[in-house]
């Protein structure tokens, strides 16, 4: 399906408007039977975009995202787990949170990791108290939300976060959409799918998070589908 022009994605809410869960058994056998961990075959069998995932891990090392040694880890929507694998080796956090819907994925990540899976409810990180945690992140899933879903998790993710914490994920923002760009997804997007790409405002981002204390450190383009999506990295303040 990435030759079609389009990542498999996975809902973390049901509002968000994609119906299509990465099923659990039938990749992880896919992925078994292809040789590959299940974040690689994700990347190069079902999305069409080998290393991606690494890419975007690589950079973040770069920027230093993973040099503190974060002690909490709290991911949104992690699915199959393919940043959390890789960011497991990077750092080495005594407690990494998951909020994920999709329960045969978030047992897996519990059983395989040893990550504690925080129950979900709607857009709210509400079980994670205020401050307590120093990496927050989100990889491919504000994408697939609606933008009030997506604003609501904005809020939380400020809430959680401890003064000196980073904030990461990626949105289409407008410096992912040149109008090659939307025609690309205009044509080779899918029926069904007409929520996703989910597209957020560069700017309405960083203004919000201003507000929030949390200043953007930098900003980087990821694969996704057809075209990009822009990861960004906010730091909050003392």
């Amino acid at each position: 399906m990435g030759r079609a022009g389009f990542d498999i994605v996975r809902s973390t809410n049901n509002r968000g408007g994609v119906d299509d869960f990465i099923p659990f058994e039938a990749t992880m056998r896919a992925a078994r039977a292809a040789g590959l961990s299940v974040g690689d075959y994700i990347d190069e069998v079902m999305n069409g975009t080998p290393g991606a995932t690494r890419s975007t891990i690589d950079e973040l090392r770069a920027l230093g995202v993973f040099a503190a040694d974060p002690e909490t880890v709290l991911e949104i929507g992690p699915g199959s787990g393919r940043y959390l694998e890789k960011t497991l080796k990077e750092c080495s956090p005594g407690r990494y949170e998951i909020y994920e819907t999709a329960a045969p994925w978030a047992d897996y990540l519990v059983d395989t990791f040893g990550v504690v899976a925080r129950p979900t409810a709607e857009f709210s990180l509400a079980p994670t108290p205020d401050g307590s945690i120093d990496l927050v992140q989100a990889h491919k899933v504000f994408n697939t939300l609606t933008f009030l879903g997506a604003s609501r998790y904005f809020f939380e993710m400020a809430r959680v976060t401890r003064p000196g914490g980073r904030i990461v994920f990626d949105v289409m923002t407008e410096t992912c959409l040149d109008p090659a760009t939307m025609r690309a997804w205009a044509t080779q997007g899918g029926a069904g799918h007409d929520s996703y790409p989910a597209a957020m405002p560069r700017t309405a981002c960083v203004d919000l998070f201003a507000t929030l204390g949390c200043s953007l450190e930098a900003g980087f383009l990821a694969p996704m589908g057809v075209a990009s999506t822009e990861v960004l990295v906010f730091g909050k303040g003392a």
